[in-house]
């Protein structure tokens, strides 16, 4: 069986020859046959700029997005009437920058369910959403999810 691939373009023009403080951080991204294009940077604490996405927060991004299709996928097999999800989520990096990484990954939910849903099921399938999760299965950061589950009246 043939493995499923995703590929991903990076583009950087500019010279480090100055030193650290003054290369470009900003470079550009695409990953076809998608036809979308990010101009991305460093986190500003790494001298980048802070209008631009960066690295670690295209990482929170995907576990969250990740976490809601899959959510949203066990919903739909079990014809669950979801009419809206919002995540608000947070990524911390470590305090140890000689082993940089994002340690903890916060997802916080809200998820808007018709009327007469249960509850109780509807964090049974948060929970199925995140063991199915690619993205949460690649990370070695832990990720904690708190949904908020709104029934319509």
């Amino acid at each position: 069986m043939e493995k499923l691939a995703h590929h991903a373009r990076l583009e950087w023009d500019g010279s480090t020859g100055d030193g650290y403080r003054v290369y470009p951080r900003e470079h550009t991204a695409t990953a076809p046959p998608a036809q979308a294009s990010l101009r991305l940077s460093a986190d500003p604490h790494f001298r980048g700029d802070g209008s631009l996405l960066n690295p670690e927060q295209l990482v929170v991004l995907a576990a969250s997005s990740c976490q809601m299709l899959s959510f949203l996928a066990l919903a739909a097999r079990k014809h669950v009437t979801v009419t809206r999800y919002t995540d608000d989520a947070t990524g911390y990096l470590s305090e140890d920058l000689r082993k940089a990484s994002i340690e903890l990954i916060e997802l916080r939910p809200t998820i808007h369910v018709a009327q007469g849903t249960d509850e109780a099921f509807i964090h049974d399938l948060v929970e199925q959403g995140h063991e199915e999760c690619y993205i949460a299965n690649s990370l070695r950061s832990t990720i904690t999810i708190t949904p908020t589950i709104v029934v319509a009246p």
